[in-house]
């Protein structure tokens, strides 16, 4: 099932116009999936990066801006996994206002990598059934 988390934009991430940078949207989204570890995994990102060595590095990734956000707005962020393979995945994000007008839509693929070599290696199994029960639905 898709994670839902809200954040306010702050006043570092808006530009002159008052809207929000365009590259702040995937310093949030990186900000959503950070947090959302320990809801699909049962841990956050600071054990599976500190304690386990394990790392999902961006590889690939998409956004599309459809309407502005601005300072003072709530960002309702919905997150889920759109695939799982071998050793990548695709996280999905959709960006809201607080009205539910649709902001930004975003992708981004991910490789696990081993911390100590940044060498790419399979997805750990329990990891991998956890992602998989992230669906859009």
């Amino acid at each position: 099932m898709a994670v839902v988390l809200r954040r306010r934009v702050d006043w570092p991430m808006v530009d002159v116009a008052q809207v929000v940078y365009y590259p702040q949207y995937f310093d949030l989204a990186h900000r959503f999936f950070e947090e959302s570890w320990d809801t699909i995994c049962g841990f956050d990102y600071p054990t599976l990066t500190t304690i386990r060595k394990l790392g999902f590095p961006a590889v690939h990734t998409e956004g599309e801006h459809l309407a502005p956000l601005r300072y003072g707005d709530e960002v309702v962020c919905t997150l889920w996994i759109e695939q799982v393979g071998t050793k990548s995945c695709t996280w999905r994000y959709s960006f809201e206002n607080q009205d539910g007008l649709l902001a930004w839509a975003g992708r981004v693929v991910t490789v696990c990598v081993d911390l100590n070599n940044f060498e790419s290696i399979p997805i750990p199994e329990e990891i991998a059934e956890s992602l998989r029960v992230c669906g859009k639905n």
